[in-house]
Formats: C-alpha cells, sequence, structure tokens
C-alpha cells in the first residue's frame, strides 16, 4: 500500500514538473510571435496612412494638364561702347638676350601709347609671352634619295600679346594707327561689346514677359476659358557673338603714317526669350 502510495505521488511530482516546463517554453516562445504581431500591426497601420494621404491626390495629375503655354521675345538693340583689341609684338635676334631688350622696348613704349590715350591700367593685360627658338637647315651634301645635313640654331623669336580695351570708341582707328607704328606687328581679334549688358537684357526681359501676358489673354479669350495662375516659367537668352576684324599689316600702315582706318562699330541685339505655363479653366 505504501509502495503503491509512493508511486502515485512520484507521477504527480513528474506531471506537475511536465506542465511547469511546458508553461515556460510557451513563454519564451510567445514573447518573439507577440513582438513580431505587434511589428506587423504597426507597418499594416503606417501603410493604410500612407495610402490614405495619396488617395487625396488621384486624379491632380490630369487636372494639371489643364493648362496653356505661351512665348514671347523681346529684342534690345544697342550700340557698343566697349572694343577690345589684342596687339603682338614678335622680335628675332641672334640671343634671346637681344630679342628680349627690343621687344621690351618696343612694348614698353606701346603701353605708354595706350595710357597717354586714356586707356586705364585694369584694361591693359599681357596675354601671352612666348620665347621660340629659330633652327635652318643647313645642307651640306646631296645623296641620294635624301640631302644630307644638320639643323642649326640660329635665332630667337619672342612673341608678346597685349589686350586693349578701348572704351572711347572716337579712339579706336588712332589706337591701332598708333600702335602698330611704335612696333605692333601683329593685330587681331577686335570685337565690341556692351559693357552693362545686364541692364539690357533686363529690359529684353520685361519686353518679352509683357508680350507673353498680353499674347496669353488673347488666347484665353479666344478658346472662351480663365487664366488661373502661372505654373511654369523659362527663360532663354541671346547676347550677340563678337564680331572680330582683322587688320593686314599693309591695311593699318606699319609704321608709314598713314591715315588712322575707319572703324564701324555698328549695333548689338540682345534678345531675350521667355515661355509661361498657364493653368486655365
Amino acid at each position: 500500500m505504501e509502495n503503491q502510495n509512493f508511486n502515485q505521488n512520484q507521477s504527480s511530482a513528474k506531471w506537475h514538473e511536465f506542465k511547469t516546463r511546458k508553461k515556460h517554453l510557451m513563454l519564451v516562445f510567445a514573447a518573439p510571435f507577440g513582438l513580431f504581431l505587434l511589428a506587423l500591426t504597426f507597418f499594416v497601420a503606417v501603410s493604410g496612412y500612407n495610402a490614405f494621404k495619396q488617395s487625396k491626390y488621384i486624379g491632380q495629375d490630369i487636372e494639371s494638364q489643364n493648362t496653356i503655354t505661351v512665348s514671347a521675345t523681346g529684342e534690345i538693340s544697342a550700340r557698343p561702347d566697349l572694343a577690345i583689341i589684342s596687339f603682338s609684338v614678335v622680335t628675332e635676334a641672334v640671343t634671346v638676350s637681344e630679342a628680349m631688350e627690343e621687344n621690351s622696348s618696343k612694348m614698353n613704349q606701346i603701353i605708354a601709347f595706350a595710357k597717354e590715350q586714356g586707356i586705364e591700367e585694369k584694361d591693359l593685360k599681357t596675354i601671352g609671352f612666348n620665347i621660340y627658338p629659330r633652327y635652318e637647315w643647313r645642307k651640306q651634301g646631296v645623296y641620294w634619295p635624301y640631302p644630307e645635313g644638320e639643323r642649326a640654331l640660329v635665332g630667337y623669336e619672342i612673341n608678346q600679346t597685349l589686350q586693349v580695351k578701348i572704351r572711347d570708341m572716337e579712339k579706336i582707328g588712332v589706337i591701332i594707327q598708333g600702335a602698330t607704328n611704335l612696333g605692333v606687328n601683329q593685330l587681331g581679334n577686335l570685337s565690341f561689346s556692351i559693357d552693362n549688358e545686364d541692364g539690357l537684357k533686363e529690359q529684353a526681359r520685361e519686353q518679352a514677359i509683357d508680350e507673353a501676358k498680353a499674347k496669353a489673354k488673347e488666347l484665353a479669350s479666344q478658346l472662351g476659358v480663365r487664366l488661373i495662375k502661372i505654373t511654369n516659367f523659362s527663360e532663354s537668352g541671346y547676347s550677340p557673338v563678337p564680331r572680330y576684324d582683322s587688320y593686314a599689316k599693309s591695311a593699318v600702315g606699319m609704321g608709314g603714317g598713314e591715315a588712322p582706318p575707319e572703324i564701324a562699330t555698328g549695333e548689338n541685339e540682345i534678345s531675350i526669350t521667355v515661355s509661361i505655363t498657364y493653368e486655365i479653366r
């Protein structure tokens, strides 16, 4: 009888231990699963909220396409008030020092002359200074099919270029003539521009916008629609490409004392094109 009671007690203890372990395991696995469910619930809620927000804008793209676009161009013409020209002095001599001395003497006189004509220091700029060796091929004999000889150094060449900005347009010819008389033997890239181009661009832009607005009102009236607001604006501009004139040595009288050349500056045209998009109803 005692053995039977002992066995029953032992079985009851084991069953209790089994139930305790089972409950512990369930708690261990339940915690991560609960966190997963919580995260999933949060994700679903956020996704639903975002979908709700996006639904507010459904059809907006279709509505925004009810637009008209007009373009217009404003043009302003003005006489240039700035001339830019390059003066070069090219000197050849047997030695570098001789070439340098002669070249510097001429260029210094040219700079001094430019200042005498009212050119400010800020408008004088050296944009090139180069020294090149000069070689000649000296033939020693003739052997078929090629002559025999050697390349010999015969001297040096110095090329110095000065960029000059001339603001008194009446003096362009006088300055060109005076510079060539003092030793300029290469002259080029005479261009004409407008110093304060931004102000003219503003005028051209204002003109283009006024014309585009008038065109939009007329078009809306013809279509039987109403202009609501501007939804887009773009602008493109055109500035005149500088005009270049080349002068041959004989044309400007290199050291000959001829009369100064006549320089025609013409007019520069600045153009601004605008494009305006209106929402209509």
